[in-house]
């Protein structure tokens, strides 16, 4: 199938072309057919199947059909400030011979950019993407003006339910026009995203794209390490590695800032990426990162999903991510477009019982490499934390019994 056979009109078939869209992903194959028609749509696939085209591509069609009616058209909300960027100038591009306007609306901005937001907000902008708590923000002030908007879209939702919006959507929801086309990608279908999905959707359309393994070209290793031990190791690996470019992923932003601060202080050109850091600040260490002006970036998983960089050589999982599918975004970030990667996960104790539901996620045994020379021994991977802490209670019952 090729995206001619979708019936495009022609400045969206055009740029398309120039783009190089040939061939649809499955779940544009899947769901661009369903949106143009008009079903709301529940799609459930991960970041790098081209799910960002899958409801751009059909919504721009839509709106161009369209008479040309004042006003937001559509509104899309991501989870991240990067990500609504990456819509954005996704979207920019699908649009470039047609006559329509966009704008990412997110925090961290100085006031020239909040006054550029109000203006689009009251006066329309054919497409607002938009972070949820930035949006709130404006809509609380009352010059909001949505009556005019047809199409609805809840990217990432699982992350943005794991990340606390679920009330700041449910207010935005609240604000739109009762009869719109409502669609919602998640990478995961849990119980709370499809009760969720009940509430907004229509009578809507399942896509489900099974969550892709690792690619072959990803060597995929781990270490077993105690705590302790992380930044010790994070260091020997990072000396073996000067022209590596890499991105270490922590769950917490004070580890970040911890690893940030000691590989500095190792003479190791280091930046780090979370959500206290200026908006200003993380566009400049990704853009520095993507440059090559430093070649390590440290970051919670804000990163993880939709940030599009070809050359990262490595890939390290300081902490093990609580949802396996998380490993797999992550990991995603190496070996693309054709090349090769490696990502190296450090495991301790607590890590293990999450660890094998990684490697029963992707159906693979991951190698555990032996710990570098000086290095103590690691946790047995055959006992999880829970077991031994079980172990260790059954222990002190039987020795107060007797």
């Amino acid at each position: 199938m090729t995206f001619d056979d979708f019936n495009l009109l022609p400045d969206l078939a055009d740029s398309l072309y120039e783009m190089g869209f040939i061939n649809p992903t499955p779940v544009q194959e899947l769901g661009i057919p369903l949106i143009l028609e008009g079903h709301d749509l529940m799609a459930f696939a991960q970041t790098g199947t081209g799910k960002t085209a899958a409801f751009l591509v059909p919504i721009i069609n839509q709106i161009l059909a369209q008479p040309d009616i004042p006003g937001v058209k559509a509104m899309i909300i991501a989870p991240t400030r990067e990500l609504a960027q990456q819509i954005d100038q996704q979207l920019q591009g699908f649009a470039y011979y047609a006559n329509l306007s966009s704008l990412a609306i997110y925090g961290g901005g100085d006031g020239s950019s909040w006054d550029y937001e109000k203006k689009a907000l009251s006066s329309g902008a054919d497409f607002i993407v938009a972070t949820p708590g930035r949006l709130i923000s404006h809509i609380n002030l009352g010059y909001v003006k949505l009556d005019s908007l047809k199409h609805f879209v809840l990217d990432e939702a699982d992350k943005m339910l794991d990340m606390g919006f679920l009330p700041d959507i449910t207010n935005i929801i609240s604000k739109l026009p009762m009869k719109r086309q409502n669609l919602m990608f998640s990478a995961t279908m849990n119980e709370k995203i499809k009760a969720f999905a009940t509430k907004m959707l229509v009578n809507p359309k399942e896509v489900s794209i099974a969550i892709a393994k690792p690619a072959d070209k990803i060597v995929q290793a781990a270490y077993l390490v105690h705590e302790n031990q992380k930044i010790a190791l994070l260091e020997t690996l990072l000396a073996d590695k000067p022209n590596y470019k890499l991105i270490v992923f922590s769950c917490k932003k004070t580890t970040v800032d911890q690893i940030v601060k000691r590989l500095n202080s190792k003479k190791i050109e280091a930046k780090g990426i979370h959500s206290g850091f200026e908006q200003a600040d993380r566009e400049q260490s990704l853009l520095n990162f993507r440059n090559g002006k430093n070649n390590v970036l440290v970051a919670t998983d804000i990163v993880s999903r939709g940030i599009d960089i070809d050359d990262i050589d490595l890939i390290i999982n300081y902490d093990i991510p609580a949802e396996a599918e998380d490993y797999v975004h992550r990991v995603g970030r190496t070996a693309r477009s054709e090349r090769e990667g490696l990502a190296i996960s450090f495991i301790n104790e607590d890590d293990i019982a999450r660890f094998k539901r990684i490697e029963k996620l992707i159906e693979k045994e991951i190698y555990k490499i032996k710990l570098p020379e000086g290095f103590e021994p690691g946790p047995d991977y055959a006992i999880t934390a829970q077991f031994k802490k079980q172990k260790s209670k059954s222990y002190r019952n039987t020795k107060k019994r007797n």
